[in-house]
C-alpha cells in the first residue's frame, strides 16, 4: 500500500501567539475529558437514588471506561491515516452528543449506553490532544507547553469533585453533564477556526480485524478487574474465563497485528526501546498513582468525616505540587534538553508519598496530610507528560499518532488495573479488619461493599462512639495496607525510569504539508 504523500511538502510555523491560542483550545478539551473522570462521581449517589438502580452504579462508571480505553490506540492510528483535525472535530461531537443524552438520560440502563457512547468520544480527545501538541511544537519546545497539560490535568482532580458537589446540590445530578456543553462549543469554535494542523495524508486502509481483537481483548480484562472480588469470586470460572479470553484475544491481536498492512498498533515500536520503557512505565505509573487519587478522599471523607467539598479543598495541596512541578519540569526540559531525570525524581517522590500515607492514623493533622499530598503531586508532576514528551521525539511523523495514542492506552489501562486492585484491597481488608476490631456480629450488619462506600451508607460519626471508633480503626489499618501495597508498584516505575534512554530532543518537525 502507497504511503507516499500528496501535495507538495511545506513546513507549517506558529508564532508563540498563535501557538498560545491553539494550546488554549487543547487544555480546554483535556479539562473536558479529564474533568469528567472525576466530576461525576460527587453525583453518583444522587443519581442512584433519582434513576432507582444503585446496583447499576458502578456501569455508570464502567462503560465510560471501556469505551474510552477501547477506542484510544484507534483514533491514534486513524487519525495518522485521516489527518489530526477532522478525528480530533469528531471526538468533540460524539463526546457533546454524549453529555447531552446522559443529562436527558430517564433510566440507569439509558445512562449506562450513553455513558458509553460519551466515552467514545472522550478516548479520542485524551489521545489527539498530546499528538496534536506533537504536531505544532518541536520536542526541544514542547516540554514547557506539555506542563500546563499536567496541571489542568491535577485542576481537574479537584475541581471535579467540588464543581460536581455544586452543580448537584444546586441544580440537579444532570448538569454535571451539561456543564460539558458550553466549554466543548467553546472548545469545538477554536479548532474549527484557530487549528491548521501539519499532516502526513497517505492512502489508509483501517484494521478491523486488529481493532476488533484488542477491543475483545481489553474489555475482558478490564471485566475482570471491574467483576473480580465483587460480583464474582477472583477464582471464579467468570473471572479466569474472562483473564483467559483477555490473553487470547491479545496474542490473537499481535498474530494479527504482524500480518496487517496499516496495523491500529505498529508492532515495530516496540522496537524502539524508548517507547517500550515509556508504555511500562506509563501501565506502572497509572496503577500507583490511582491509589492516591482515588482513596485519599476517601479517607478524609470517612474517617475524617469531611464532605465531599471540603475533602475536594483539602486536596489543593496535591494540586500545587503538581502545578509546580509540571510547569516547572517542563520549562527546565526545554531549556537544558533533558528529561530523563524528572521521571527518575518523579517516581522516586511518588514512592515516598505513598509510604507516607502508609502512616494515617483516626486524627492524622491536615498540615501533615498536606506535606504528603504535596510530595504525591509534585512526583506526578514531574513524570506524567515527560513519557509521551520521550516517545514523541523518539518516532517518525508517521507513527507520533499511533505512538502517543497507544502510551496513552497503557496509562488508561494501568489506572483501570489500578482503581480495580486498590477496591478488591480495600474491601478484602476492611472485611478482615473489621471482623478483627468489632464485637462478634457486628462486622456483618456493616456494609463494607464499593457500592456502600460510594453512596455514604458507612456514616462513622452517626454511629455509637465506640463502634465508631473501631470502624474508623478498621479504615485506617486497611489504608496502611493499601498504600504499603501500591509503594512497590511506584518503586517498579523507579526502576523503568532507570532504563529511560535520553535521546537528544529534536528543534524541529519534518517537513509535512498543511491542512
Amino acid at each position: 500500500m502507497s504511503t507516499k504523500p500528496t501535495g507538495h511538502s511545506e513546513a507549517v510555523h506558529y508564532t508563540h501567539g498563535e501557538i498560545m491560542v491553539v494550546m488554549g483550545a487543547l487544555m480546554l478539551v483535556m479539562l473536558l475529558a479529564a474533568l469528567d473522570q472525576t466530576i461525576v462521581g460527587t453525583a453518583l449517589p444522587q443519581i442512584a437514588r433519582e434513576l432507582h438502580g444503585l446496583n447499576e452504579l458502578s456501569w455508570v462508571a464502567t462503560s465510560y471506561l471501556l469505551t474510552s480505553a477501547v477506542v484510544t490506540p484507534l483514533y491514534g492510528k486513524i487519525s495518522d491515516l485521516l489527518g489530526r483535525k477532522k478525528v480530533f472535530l469528531f471526538a468533540i461531537i460524539v463526546f457533546l452528543i454524549g453529555s447531552i443524552l446522559c443529562g436527558a438520560a430517564q433510566n440507569m440502563m439509558q445512562l449506562v449506553i450513553f455513558r458509553a457512547i460519551q466515552g467514545i468520544g472522550a478516548g479520542g480527545l485524551m489521545a489527539l490532544v498530546f499528538t496534536i501538541v506533537g504536531d505544532v511544537v518541536s520536542p526541544r519546545e514542547r516540554g514547557k507547553y506539555m506542563g500546563y497539560f499536567g496541571a489542568v490535568w491535577g485542576l481537574s482532580s479537584v475541581a471535579g469533585p467540588l464543581l460536581g458537589g455544586f452543580l448537584t446540590e444546586s441544580l440537579s445530578w444532570r448538569w454535571v453533564f451539561y456543564v460539558n456543553i458550553p466549554l466543548g462549543a467553546l472548545a469545538l469554535y477554536t479548532v474549527i477556526q484557530k487549528l491548521h494542523l501539519p499532516i502526513h495524508k497517505i492512502e489508509h486502509k483501517i484494521d478491523y480485524l486488529g481493532a476488533s481483537l484488542l477491543s475483545l481483548s481489553v474489555v475482558s480484562l478490564l471485566l475482570a478487574t471491574v467483576w473480580g472480588g465483587g460480583t464474582y469470586a477472583w477464582a471464579s470460572a467468570q473471572i479466569i474465563g474472562l483473564l483467559t479470553s483477555a490473553v487470547v484475544f491479545a496474542g490473537l491481536f499481535v498474530l494479527a497485528e504482524r500480518k496487517a498492512q496499516e496495523p491500529i498498533i505498529p508492532l515495530r515500536l516496540f522496537k524502539n526501546d524508548i517507547f517500550t520503557v515509556s508504555s511500562v512505565l506509563s501501565i506502572l505509573s497509572g496503577i500507583a498513582m490511582f491509589a492516591a487519587i482515588l482513596y485519599i478522599p476517601v479517607y478524609q471523607q470517612l474517617v475524617l468525616g469531611y464532605s465531599p467539598t471540603k475533602s475536594g479543598l483539602m486536596m489543593l495541596p496535591m494540586v500545587a505540587g503538581m502545578l509546580i512541578a509540571s510547569i516547572g519540569s517542563g520549562r527546565l526540559i526545554s531549556k537544558y534538553g533533558h528529561y530523563k531525570r524528572y521521571p527518575v525524581i518523579g517516581t522516586l517522590l511518588l514512592a515516598t508519598g505513598l509510604w507516607m500515607f502508609s502512616h494515617l492514623g483516626l486524627t492524622t493533622s491536615p498540615w501533615l496530610l498536606g506535606l504528603w499530598m504535596f510530595t504525591i503531586g509534585a512526583g506526578l508532576g514531574l513524570f506524567m507528560q515527560v513519557m509521551t514528551l520521550a516517545v514523541q521525539n523518539s518516532v517518525t511523523r508517521r507513527d507520533m499518532g499511533a505512538a502517543t495514542a497507544t502510551v496513552t492506552f497503557f496509562r488508561s489501562i494501568g489506572g483501570s488495573l489500578g482503581a480495580a486492585i486498590f477496591g478488591a484491597i480495600m474491601v478484602s481488608r476492611l472485611t478482615v479488619h473489621l471482623t478483627e476490631l468489632l464485637p462478634k456480629g457486628v462486622g456483618g450488619s456493616i456494609p463494607v461493599s464499593m457500592e456502600g462506600i460510594q453512596s455514604g451508607a458507612v456514616n462513622l460519626h452517626s454511629l455509637p462512639p465506640s463502634v465508631a471508633h473501631d470502624i474508623g480503626l478498621a479504615f485506617v489499618n486497611t489504608f496502611h495496607d493499601m498504600f504499603l501495597i501500591a509503594v512497590p508498584f511506584a518503586l517498579l516505575a523507579f526502576v523503568m525510569a532507570l532504563f529511560l534512554r535520553e535521546a537528544p530532543l529534536r528543534t524541529s518537525h519534518e517537513p509535512i504539508i498543511s491542512e
